[in-house]
């Protein structure tokens, strides 16, 4: 069996900012904590949380959507979820709308809990320090 996480986020910022955050590695690693190599084309690969997230670009649209395979590092080889962000203006900020799908019962939760403490919180700091 495996989870879905949906959440749906708004952040003050640009969805061109917020595309970069996710993307640029030196952003990335900045606001999330940890050390990131990001590649910028699909079918590459990006490295965060130095080394405990792994991933592979299926979809790219700078300022609107990342579509990657994502997986934690100690899982089974080749076990991945998919995850979804797509990213829309909104008054003085953008809507950011993830779907990530397929992740392990026993890790959903954790993982839902995650994304507001590695990414959204930090995300929000971010921009906010600009």
């Amino acid at each position: 069996m495996s989870g879905d996480i949906h959440q749906d986020i708004f952040i003050k910022a640009s969805p061109s900012d917020i595309y970069s955050a996710f993307m640029d590695e030196t952003q990335h690693s900045a606001f999330s904590g940890g050390a990131s190599s990001i590649s910028t084309e699909p079918g590459g690969e990006a490295v965060m949380h130095d080394g405990q997230i792994n991933a592979r670009n299926i979809e790219l649209e700078p300022g609107r959507k990342i579509v990657q395979a994502w997986r934690v590092a100690p899982w089974d080889e080749g076990q991945y979820t998919m995850l979804r962000i797509m990213l829309a203006a909104e008054g003085d900020g953008t809507r950011i709308t993830l779907d990530q799908t397929g992740c392990p019962d026993d890790m959903t939760e954790h993982l839902a809990q995650g994304w507001e403490a590695r990414y959204w919180s930090p995300l929000r700091a971010h921009f906010e320090n600009r």
